[in-house]
């Protein structure tokens, strides 16, 4: 299927051509139920979608796109335990980590909801050990912290969730997270930690990830400078299926948390990759974790497209990107503690969407994926902002504003939140050169020198973004926020006709790598076949090494 040749992207193609030069300002101006009509709301998360280039006839139409291409059939498809990954033949049931009204969930033929549970039931278990006391270091101490080795998905969700949650944190335990293969991360990290008092999660599935596992065994090294060998189980576990291999790194098999293969990396925080969460902040607030994404989920199965969250979310993105020509899009949390939040977006988005294959197998002639981008407000208000407001590219925005802080201090809350604000309605109005000229006027410019400055100061506007705001981030919350945008990511992939959860492209350098690493290895050895580049630079390395 090629969603370009279909009549309802041929439509959206003729809709576009009217309305690329309306005014958002004017719409606002003409429609004072416009915001009323462009909001949808999920158990206290609002979007406001009103600031968009839209009118009601865009958004009945891109509802018609998503029809047209079976959108309800393929979410229940997902929901129904279908092996949707095709190119993996494995279904897709982050949502079942989370499903808990625990009803039924068949991959199979067989329920996964038991060993969900049951895995569950072990994080508890082990945290209630750690938190307690109970569980204790060789010498006797109890573990105060958590060191997470992992990469990718195993790193940047369990990450962000920790960074998110510190509000939550529980009393006397601290949580690092080790990725980079660079010695740097490690090393850096293990420098301000007691032996004694530390335990690694290493989170691998196939416990065969190169980064990962070289990480673990180098701090397995700087352990044993203090503990033995036997020590080794008290201060390591592990995320993953490879029993045997966990068993030969020294850790026991029944401090192993299981996942499955249909837990794609970059949804497994909701899994036992969510361990250092648990640790971090108690298994009650992971649980309500959990409870916020099956919010979402709920929405996301049992509202009408119109009324959807995620499907206007990303209805709007192939708005942007497939007819006027978007390459990126901008995610702006106000709220210090999702400082993450970009960077785990980033790959949930750009490794489900980054694709140039159709599910058929065939190269596609459309885009895909937008570049995601971001950093919290209002440090970006003084970076990249200037950009989306002058420039010539068209950088729609996704502003999160929690209206509430963990951490009030005086006006500051309300400072952030009226930065948010203003942001967003900049970018819409924009600033014409009658109000300009009228601000350099009152300001004693005339003459030549008004004129010289007024077009600098001029902003287009009719920039689009999209509102997330809520009462505060709790962990439901952020549950909710997570899943809005999986399914989001979701929605798009359906409607390019893409699989979303395969990710063949983070292979070839991973293959490329092992061929590399023994020419580096080895000075002496003949360097093996590559282009003229890369063996170069081969040499180059061999030899400021041994500068």
């Amino acid at each position: 299927m090629t969603p370009i040749n279909i009549p309802e992207w041929q439509s959206l193609i003729r809709h576009y051509t009217d309305l690329k030069y309306t005014s958002m300002r004017e719409e606002f101006a003409l429609d004072s139920g416009r915001f009323k009509r462009f909001t949808i709301e999920c158990d206290g998360l609002l979007l406001d979608y009103s600031k968009n280039r839209i009118t009601k006839e865009t958004i009945d139409k891109l509802i018609k796109l998503a029809k047209s291409v079976d959108m309800p059939n393929w979410i229940e498809r997902m929901y129904s335990g279908e092996a949707i990954n095709h190119t993996e033949d494995r279904a897709v049931l982050h949502i079942a980590l989370r499903n808990r009204s625990n009803t039924p969930i068949m991959v199979d033929g067989e329920d996964v909801m038991p060993e969900i549970n049951a895995v569950l039931a072990q994080m508890k278990r082990f945290c209630d050990q750690v938190h307690s006391g109970e569980w204790q270091g060789f010498s006797g101490k109890k573990m105060t912290d958590i060191v997470n080795i992992g990469i990718g998905g195993s790193d940047l969700g369990p990450a962000m969730i920790c960074d998110a949650l510190e509000p939550y944190e529980v009393e006397g335990m601290s949580v690092h997270f080790v990725s980079n293969v660079d010695g740097t991360d490690l090393s850096t990290t293990l420098e301000k930690l007691n032996p004694e008092t530390t335990l690694f999660v290493v989170a691998s599935k196939t416990f065969t990830t190169q980064e990962t596992l070289t990480n673990a065994e180098s701090a397995r090294s700087w352990f044993l400078k203090s503990g033995s060998q036997q020590d080794v189980a008290k201060h390591f576990v592990a995320v993953s299926t490879n029993a045997k291999a966990v068993a030969e790194f020294g850790i026991d098999t029944d401090n192993m948390f299981e996942i499955w293969d249909w837990v794609g990396g970059r949804y497994s925080l909701w899994s036992a990759i969510g361990l250092p969460i648990a640790l971090y902040t108690g298994m009650e607030n992971f649980e309500r974790l959990l409870d916020g994404g099956h919010a979402m989920d709920n929405h996301f199965r049992n509202q009408p497209l119109e009324k959807n969250m995620p499907v206007i979310m990303g209805m709007l993105g192939v708005w942007y990107v497939n007819f006027f020509g978007s390459q990126t899009h901008a995610i702006v949390p106000y709220d210090h503690s999702l400082a993450r939040f970009p960077n785990h977006m980033q790959q949930l988005d750009m490794e489900s969407n980054g694709k140039v294959t159709n599910r058929e197998g065939q190269r596609i002639s459309y885009k895909t994926g937008p570049v995601i981008w971001g950093t919290p407000g209002t440090n970006g208000q003084h970076a990249y902002f200037q950009l989306i407001h002058q420039g010539t590219q068209l950088i729609p925005v996704d502003f999160v504003l929690p209206v509430n802080s963990h951490y009030p201090e005086s006006d500051h809350q309300s400072i952030l939140l009226a930065n948010g604000l203003a942001q967003s309605e900049a970018l819409m109005k924009g600033k014409n050169a009658e109000e300009v000229r009228a601000e350099l006027v009152k300001d004693g410019f005339e003459g030549e020198a008004l004129e010289a400055l007024l077009p600098h100061k001029v902003f287009p506007g009719n920039r689009p973004s999209n509102t997330l705001i809520f009462p505060k981030l709790t962990p439901e919350m952020l549950g909710k926020l997570v899943a809005l945008y999986e399914h989001k990511v979701f929605v798009q992939g359906v409607v390019w006709n893409i699989n979303s959860f395969d990710q063949w492209g983070v292979e070839l350098g991973k293959q490329l790598a092992k061929v590399i690493l023994p020419d580096l290895l080895e000075d002496d050895a003949q360097i093996g076949v590559h282009d003229s580049s890369t063996t170069n630079l081969i040499k180059m390395i061999r030899e400021l090494r041994h500068d």
